[in-house]
């Protein structure tokens, strides 16, 4: 399973950016604190039979873990997902998508700090190759494009918002393996869903931002639950069986599945064309991603 954990979480991260289209269509209507509130209710109404099952399980976490739990479900869950989600008010969300790069700088660092785990010098050498496909398919003219003249571009408050939610959930990769070491990735799962809904309910009633049900269409209640489905409770549970079986400083590159991803769905539903730098950049992260997976294996064989 060693070799096949990076896949998965590469496979969850895809999934994650397939909600795209349906996030920018609700932010027109519906404020970013409801929309990740229905998408948590939805998902808990999946895994709540489980946590149920493996309540016995909590038992087993102490005091440290439990913080860790906090901190993935309220930051890594319910306010990256809020702040992701309000950036695309204020930015292209292909902008906001492609922030989150920086995950790995932060993950990498926790990872060595927190978990105490070893870098090989093959892990930094495909670690650069990783980062440069993704580099690639983010800015295929080399050069980001954040300012015009001497104004900043894109919008700040969408740029910080994009960024505190990339910080928030590099975090949590790191948090959540840290967890794992004690409870299944089922448990895992539920519990963070559990805990970041009970947050978020909190979070509406005390701004006041739940409409009145009747008002929020059809169309977009059956969007939220495609996104609550698709890029929720699903590809969180293949991601966390996925973070079992592998390195934290690992899991955050195979994360970069994520831009990858935004980018044909962007060319698909946003009408974004593919530059050939761009196709250069994901054959790139794809090879470099096969070589860390390699890489995993063997490591984690000679622990």
């Amino acid at each position: 399973m060693q070799k096949f954990g990076p896949y998965l979480i590469f496979l969850a991260a895809m999934l994650w950016a397939t909600d795209a289209p349906f996030r920018v269509h609700l932010t027109q209507d519906l404020s970013s604190n409801f929309i990740v509130l229905v998408e948590h209710f939805f998902d808990i109404l999946i895994v709540l039979p489980i946590l149920i099952w493996s309540f016995k399980d909590l038992g087993k976490l102490n005091v440290k873990e439990w913080l860790s739990v906090l901190v993935i479900a309220i930051g890594g869950s319910a306010l990256a997902s809020v702040a992701f989600t309000q950036a695309f008010k204020y930015v292209n969300p292909s902008v906001a998508i492609l922030l989150q790069k920086i995950q790995p700088l932060i993950a990498i660092s926790l990872a060595a700090g927190l978990l105490k785990e070893t870098l090989r010098k093959n892990f930094w050498i495909w670690t650069l190759v990783v980062i440069a496909g993704a580099y690639l398919i983010s800015f295929p003219r080399f050069i980001p494009q954040l300012f015009i003249g001497e104004q900043f571009n894109p919008n700040t408050t969408g740029v910080t918002l994009a960024l505190v939610a990339a910080t928030l959930w590099g975090a949590s990769t790191v948090l959540g393996k840290y967890v794992l070491n004690k409870i299944s990735f089922k448990v895992m799962t539920s519990l963070r869903f559990v805990v970041a809904f009970i947050f978020l309910l909190l979070l509406n009633i005390f701004q006041n931002s739940i409409p009145k049900l009747s008002d929020v269409a059809l169309k977009d209640w059956f969007f939220l639950l495609i996104i609550a489905i698709t890029s929720g409770v699903v590809s969180l549970f293949i991601y966390y069986k996925g973070l079992q079986h592998t390195k934290a400083s690992i899991a955050t590159l195979a994360e970069l599945g994520f831009p990858l991803a935004a980018v044909v769905v962007n060319f698909f539903f946003l009408k974004a064309s593919l530059a050939p730098m761009q196709l250069l950049g994901m054959a790139i992260l794809l090879c470099g991603l096969w070589y860390l997976s390699r890489e995993n294996t063997v490591e984690t064989q000679a622990v």
